[in-house]
């Protein structure tokens, strides 16, 4: 058979090291479903009276039809009593009808059990079920009316024959599951199959597979259309905690004819895989790939003589490049905004996809991964970081960029992993997160962002700690939009995760150093340690570390210390209170306690819980200062602060007396070098306020008009400008800063702009 040529219906081929047996349905014109027709039924329990272990099935058409292992299994049990009771005779025999070859009423009995285990038990188990339960009721009421010659043959037969028959089907799965429901059968109909039989589906021309049939004890609880056309369903679960994300997207829509295109397309196109060169440029390499697939679509439709628009074969050539160029199935996932988390688990393809959801957390997916997805999303992350990961390198930290998003990716396999590949994806927000975003999102309140604000603008320096998916990252993301465009950014990162493009974009003076990860050890690239001592060749700037993880910590204190840095700098690192951090960055990374002291502000921000267990949801729950007045031990001898705290009963920070009192060590230590705020805590706490309250109208005017966007990265840098830039205007007019004044003002000029927005 040629590279194109079709294989015959009902042909098929048995994996003996996956035990799958897939048989051609296309072509076939009883099309390929076990559950809607008997014929397909048959053909396949033919199949598995010939071979032996099978434990998946795959109807192949323009579609694959997957039936897992207890699906086949079913299916399975029927098949092997066929086997056992017609090929080796057990049954299809005059002796185990008659009790002599002269009975009359042996051929009709005969053809009875043969029909039922030749023909009607392959096509209609349920049905071959029901008539043999008639059969037995007849014979058994003959038996009784009969004289005792002639109940004798009956009670052979019913004793040989029917009622082993009987016994051996009910131990099946299958009449189990029906048994009490007989009265809902009726013959021919196969309703009763298409709920037993749920087959995962995927289009030919890719790996992935789906659970079409949403959960049978799921209720649907929300839907909603990402993008153009791709569908998704929440359901809520009744025996699980977390809820199923049921995604429908267009490749699972199409008709037969784009199926027939489409798979045509990729098999031409399989013979040019992308270059490790073009892999570089995913973005080149996608339009490239959409190019060639959008002329190739155009002349197969031609070729085939089928009418296809030529916005579907626009439609059609997305869909080919993001299974020949793209991440498939990953794509489609991260095109929905709200998925934040992705994770794949080892072995790929014995469980579905499991994500976290903005609004519903934790949920299982109908999409599950093949070992061949898997193998081309690792060889794609090896291609693109030019970074290893085999058995020698069992780690990769990377990122992948898609049409919709950019995102990071831990990637593990053996040695680490012993079932192989596994992967973790989380969601990086196309633009940085600010203040009033999280004031928005109930993460912070205006007054923590107020200070917040305040704290940068004086130029500190700031840990923001918490525990894994706490929102530490996005909060030094916020940090960035805080500095004002003036001054100049430097940020070190092994994993890139900030928003450094976004920035350059809105016109941020910021420039990127990538440092080596501890885990991958990539001898080409710097150790953090090193680029830090870089950045600091780079001019005065504001510095900002994506994660203070390995040595790297000792040469940011020691920058610190002696002063090297005169602009805020900010980092994260894994803690969940004050001390967790002290102990971490002492204990653990080995930098002198004396040296801590450079530490100015931590803020610790964690996932806290519901009563119920089932619910998180991110808070910041302290800002604490750094005093310096210590020796050994700073929680004995009094030097983390809290300038405010979590208060779960208002689920919001509430400011401590230390910081309502002016007795803040860190504030006043700003104020020292401002002629209005120097030995005057009122007008320094009335700047804090101004900056609270324009934070909290910028949040009150985005509900209130529904432009969300005022509260985006682009324009509320523009707002913060502004705020400042009034408040320089205010000091040269009135001879000193009046922030009250300045609020006001600022109002009026946000007023102007909305109005514009709008019209």
């Amino acid at each position: 058979m040629s590279q194109f040529e079709l294989p015959k219906p009902c042909s098929y081929e048995y994996d003996r090291k996956t035990r799958t047996l897939k048989i051609n349905c296309l072509g076939c014109m009883y099309g390929a479903s076990i559950e809607d027709f008997e014929e397909c039924m048959t053909r396949v329990i033919d199949r598995l009276t010939q071979i032996r272990g099978v434990e998946r099935i795959i109807l192949s058409q323009t579609q694959d039809f997957e039936y897992d292992y207890a699906q086949t299994l079913m299916l399975q049990e029927i098949a092997s009593i066929i086997k056992h009771y017609s090929t080796e005779r057990k049954l299809i025999s005059i002796r185990a009808v008659a009790p002599t070859p002269s009975d009359p009423e042996a051929p009709a009995r005969l053809a009875f059990i043969q029909q039922l285990l030749v023909s009607k038990l392959k096509r209609d188990p349920v049905g071959a079920y029901m008539a043999l339960l008639k059969e037995i009721r007849k014979e058994t009421l003959r038996a009784k009316m009969l004289p005792p010659r002639i109940r004798t043959s009956v009670n052979h037969y019913l004793n040989n024959a029917l009622l082993p028959l009987k016994e051996a089907l009910e131990k099946t799965q299958l009449i189990s599951l029906v048994r009490g429901r007989l009265d809902e059968y009726r013959p021919g109909d196969r309703a009763i199959y298409r709920e037993i039989f749920h087959p995962i589906t995927r289009p030919n021309f890719m790996y992935t597979r789906f659970m079409l049939l949403p959960p049978a004890d799921g209720k649907e609880i929300d839907s909603y259309v990402v993008g153009k056309n791709i569908k998704v369903q929440i359901y809520k679960l009744a025996t699980r905690p977390e809820h199923h994300y049921h995604i429908i997207p267009p490749e699972l829509d199409l008709s037969e004819d784009e199926y027939t295109l489409l798979d045509a397309a990729r098999q031409y196109l399989a013979a040019h895989k992308p270059t490790r060169s073009e892999f570089s440029d995913p973005e080149r390499a996608r339009e490239v790939f959409f190019n060639i697939g959008k002329d190739l679509l155009l002349e197969l439709a031609e070729h085939m003589r089928m009418d296809v628009k030529s916005d579907r074969i626009s439609e059609l050539a997305q869909i080919l490049a993001r299974y020949t160029a793209g991440y498939g199935i990953l794509e489609v996932l991260m095109a929905d905004e709200k998925v934040q988390d992705l994770h794949i688990n080892a072995p790929v393809g014995t469980t579905p996809v499991f994500l976290f959801h903005a609004d519903y957390e934790e949920c299982v997916t109908n999409i599950i991964p093949t070992r061949e997805d898997a193998e081309a999303w690792a060889t794609r992350f090896r291609i693109e970081s030019g970074r290893p990961l085999d058995e020698s390198n069992p780690v990769l930290d990377t990122e992948m960029i898609t049409p919709y998003a950019r995102i990071r990716v831990a990637a593990i396999t053996r040695t680490l992993s012993p079932d192989g590949y596994a992967f973790a994806l989380r969601r990086h927000r196309d633009r940085p997160w600010t203040l009033p975003l999280f004031i928005d999102r109930k993460m912070i309140n205006p007054m923590a962002a107020g200070l917040l604000s305040f704290i940068i603008d004086g130029a500190r320096t700031i840990l923001y700690a918490g525990t894994r998916s706490a929102g530490k990252t996005s909060m030094l993301g916020s940090t960035l939009v805080e500095i004002l465009p003036r001054y100049r950014i430097v940020t070190v990162e092994d994993t890139l995760e900030l928003p450094v493009e976004y920035l350059r974009r809105i016109g941020y003076n910021i420039v990127r150093l990538k440092s080596r990860s501890i885990i991958t050890h990539v001898e080409s690239e710097l150790p953090t340690d090193e680029a830090l001592r870089v950045s600091l060749r780079l001019g005065d700037s504001c510095l900002i570390l994506g994660e203070v993880r390995s040595v790297e910590a000792r040469a940011l204190y020691e920058a610190m210390r002696i002063g090297a840095l005169a602009n805020v700098v900010a980092g994260t690192i894994h803690g969940d209170s004050p001390y967790g951090v002290f102990d971490r960055v002492v204990n653990d990374l080995h930098v002198p306690p004396t040296s801590f002291k450079a530490t100015d502000v931590i803020v610790i921000a964690n996932r806290l819980r519901t009563a119920d267990g089932l619910h998180t949801f991110r808070r910041v729950v302290e800002i604490v200062e750094v005093r310096k007045d210590w020796e050994r031990d700073p929680v004995k001898e009094g030097a983390f602060v809290p300038l405010m705290v979590y208060d779960a009963k208002k689920d919001t920070l509430v400011p401590t007396e230390t910081l309502l009192n002016g007795e803040s060590v860190i504030l006043n230590e700003i104020a020292k070098r401002v002629r209005e705020w120097r030995d005057n805590w009122e007008e320094l706490w009335q700047n804090i306020e101004a900056r609270s309250k324009m934070k909290e109208e910028i949040v009150r005017v985005a509900r209130a008009t529904g432009n969300l966007n005022i509260m985006e990265a682009d324009f509320y840098v523009k707002a913060n400008v502004m705020f400042h830039v009034i408040g320089e205007r205010v000091r040269e007019e009135h001879g000193e800063l009046d922030s009250l004044r300045a609020l006001n003002l600022w109002k009026n000029w946000l007023d102007t702009q909305v109005r514009t927005f709008q019209r």
